[in-house]
């Protein structure tokens, strides 16, 4: 398997992973907060659990989920209502030193937990299942690459994310400065819940 035929999906998944949604949201806001480096675990979470995900997808799993109209539901339920969650706790908050109602960042298992749930993310992974399928000879190395390239390239998309959140709480000086980006990017998390029902 050469490069150039792993390029179309290499392209597809740093396009679908770069773009903003809610884990690029949490991880620019935990950024924001916490910094690069304690933003660690909640990013390698996302990574991971997209790629699992993926590596589920590649292995025939995903389209029998997306296939249960009642299991598509309640994940979204389960996955609106926490991303919500989220998002009341990231705009009622200020800067990081005042800050008492987020005092931690988000934890690495919570990170695989939401890609888990998030029918976004599956969606984009059987999508990608679908599409390169021909690029391995059986279902299990094809779960493998799709799981691998997943999970890295999600990974090196949202650090780039997270960095980006600490680069802005750099120029953040003042009080309302923190209170004017905690609700924007409340309120980008909030409008990230509207794909998963259309």
């Amino acid at each position: 398997m050469t490069i150039e035929a792993l390029l179309p999906l290499f392209l597809f998944t740093f396009t679908s992973t770069i773009t903003p949604g809610g884990a690029t949201t949490l991880a620019t806001a935990s950024g924001a907060h916490f910094g690069f480096r304690r933003s660690i675990p909640v990013v390698a979470g996302f990574a991971v659990g997209l790629g699992t995900v993926a590596c589920a997808a590649g292995a025939g799993l995903g389209s029998l989920l997306l296939a249960l109209p009642a299991l598509q539901i309640a994940m979204k339920a389960f996955g609106s209502l926490y991303l919500f969650w989220l998002a009341v706790r990231i705009g009622r908050s200020g800067p990081p030193k005042i800050s008492r109602e987020v005092a931690r960042p988000v934890g690495f298992l919570a990170g695989v937990w939401m890609l888990w749930y998030n029918p976004k993310g599956w969606a984009i992974t059987v999508s990608a299942a679908a599409s390169f399928a021909a690029l391995a000879t059986g279902p299990v190395s094809f779960a493998i690459l799709l799981g691998l390239t997943f999970c890295l390239i999600a990974g090196f998309s949202l650090a780039i994310w997270c960095a980006l959140g600490q680069l802005l709480a750099r120029l953040l000086k003042t009080e309302w400065q923190w209170h004017a980006l905690n609700f924007f990017l409340a309120f980008l998390l909030v409008i990230s819940i509207i794909p998963m029902w259309t």
